[in-house]
């Protein structure tokens, strides 16, 4: 009894496991099949390095979206990793127990906001700020960069902070048998045998932040022009499938798939240098 038990388990495990591969490999088809069509059709340098995009002219030109998104995702990054990896060393080696709850329960509760909170909160609190503080509209680079590495924080921390404990303990004690101070041993022992699970919690962040659609439509002012500085409107892959997806039809539908798959292929990218990392780890 106790057997077919087991075998049954591990059936359900397999089944469960090729219903999420099958799942991936149907997106991957019905975006490849809908999309690359379109980009063949419109060209490839056109549709990637294309500056305008005027549906109702024929002209399909992604690379405004696609710089607006590595500007965007960039900021989130400068902003939010030293902020996210500094918050897991607090929480991993220097919290005092009492507050160690509040803080986390603090981040876990920022995991859980809806994107759209976060919008909101960016529409109200941030592109006044912005705009009083900096100038132009307040809808910009810098508005949504400061609102995205807020949303990827919860990330970075959490993960940094699972690699931070799992590194032995014997590492912290080594540092301070040879006399470093408390902090020295932390940052010359801990941080670096935690990197690789740091980076993964980086990698994470970054596909969260080049991900994200809602909280970025409210505030980055969805303009399709390159911006030429960090207060200027800016418009990501994200925001462009999402604002037209609604209304267009035949190529211009099409086109949109074209850029999820440009979208997709972003995020392979980002997946593969996080395993090729692991790898070099091991």
């Amino acid at each position: 009894m106790k057997q077919i038990k087991e075998k049954g388990m591990k059936l359900l495990f397999l089944l469960t496991a090729c219903v999420s591969i099958a799942a991936v490999i149907l997106i991957c088809v019905f975006l490849f099949a809908n999309g690359l069509p379109a980009i063949k059709e419109i060209g490839i340098f056109k549709f990637l390095l294309g500056i305008k995009w005027k549906p109702a002219n024929n002209l399909y030109g992604i690379f405004p979206m696609i710089v607006g998104s590595l500007y965007v995702t960039a900021g989130a990054l400068l902003l939010g990793v030293p902020v996210g990896i500094l918050t897991a060393v607090f929480l991993a080696r220097f919290c005092p127990r009492p507050l160690y709850k509040p803080l986390k329960s603090a981040v876990n509760l920022m995991a859980g906001i809806p994107s759209v909170v976060y919008g909101f909160f960016g529409l109200v609190v941030l592109v006044p700020f912005v705009r009083e503080t900096f100038g132009g509209r307040g809808m910009s680079v810098l508005t949504a960069s400061v609102l995205l590495g807020l949303m990827i924080l919860p990330t970075i921390i959490s993960v940094s902070e699972s690699a931070l404990r799992a590194v032995p303990q014997s590492y912290y004690e080594g540092g301070l048998a040879l006399g470093a101070s408390h902090e020295r041993s932390v940052f010359r022992t801990i941080l670096p045998a935690a990197k690789s699970g740091i980076f993964a919690g980086v990698v994470l962040g970054i596909g969260r932040a080049v991900g994200e659609t809602m909280a970025v439509m409210m505030v980055a002012g969805n303009q399709a022009v390159i911006p030429d500085g960090i207060l200027s409107g800016v418009r990501t892959l994200t925001t462009n499938i999402v604002l037209e997806m609604g209304y267009s039809t035949d190529l211009h539908r099409e086109a949109l798939i074209g850029t999820a798959v440009v979208l997709f292929v972003f995020i392979l990218i980002i997946n593969l240098s996080l395993s090729l990392l692991k790898r070099r780890e091991k």
